[in-house]
Order: structure tokens, then C-alpha cells, then sequence
């Protein structure tokens, strides 16, 4: 594996976050909570694995102009800046939100997961399709 390859691995980890993601939110709806905490916790290190991932790819590449033109280009923008606002906010609403379920403070947990759960998810998805549209529609010549 070499650094070119980190993009699709970085694209991979967010859309098994995703998976995990799904899963847990149907399993705690299903009131299994073992399940539930599993996928979480698989969540917490996929996105981890990504986050050191993609920081190392940023270090040795550093950043890759997207080329679409046009429309697309504001559609790219709008789902870039807020993946990058929402990825910097979610870093310690994850953190607080385990921390919680670890020390079972159930309540507190639920009351900041509604609003962690959904960002996650929409981070982990839009980071998927931020690859996708720099490497595989709109990729540098």
C-alpha cells in the first residue's frame, strides 16, 4: 500500500462507520444493547483508524484541488465545508457521548446521542462523497 492509496482506504472507513452507524441505531431501537455498544464502539475505531489515515495522507500529499466546473463546483463546496464544520464538532460530542455510556449515565447519554447520531452519520456519509467526487467523477488528469 502506498500513500496514493490511502484516499479509497480513507473512503472505506467512513462508509463502514456508516454501516456501523445503521446498525447500532437499529439495535438500540431493538433494545439490544450489547449489539448497540459493539457497533459503536466498532464505529469509534473506524472513524479513529480514518482520522489517522487521513492526517497522514494530508502530511506526505497535501491537498487535492477538485476539478469539477460549474454548479457542481458550489454543491462540492457546500457538502466540503460543512463535512469539515461538522468533522471538527463531532470529535467531542463522540468523546462526551462514550464517556457517558462508559459510566452508564443513561440519561445523559441519550440527551447528547440524538444530537451526536445524526452528525456523525451525516459526516461519515459526506465524507464518502467527498471522495467520490474528487477521485472517481471529477479526478485530476
Amino acid at each position: 500500500m502506498t500513500i496514493s492509496d490511502l484516499p479509497a482506504v480513507n473512503a472505506s472507513l467512513n462508509a463502514l462507520s456508516t454501516v456501523f452507524l445503521t446498525l447500532g441505531y437499529i439495535f438500540i431501537k431493538q433494545q439490544k444493547r450489547d449489539a448497540h455498544r459493539n457497533c459503536m464502539i466498532a464505529a469509534f475505531t473506524t472513524s479513529t483508524i480514518f482520522l489517522a489515515c487521513y492526517l497522514t495522507y494530508h502530511f506526505f500529499h497535501g491537498s487535492t484541488k477538485f476539478q469539477g466546473q460549474g454548479t457542481v463546483r458550489y454543491v462540492y463546496l457546500a457538502i466540503l465545508i460543512t463535512h469539515v464544520i461538522l468533522a471538527i464538532v463531532i470529535v467531542p460530542l463522540i468523546l462526551i457521548t462514550m464517556s457517558r455510556a462508559l459510566r452508564q449515565r443513561w440519561e445523559f447519554h441519550k440527551k447528547i446521542a440524538r444530537w451526536t447520531w445524526p452528525l456523525w452519520m451525516y459526516v461519515s456519509v459526506t465524507g464518502v462523497i467527498v471522495y467520490m467526487m474528487l477521485y472517481q467523477w471529477f479526478p485530476a488528469k
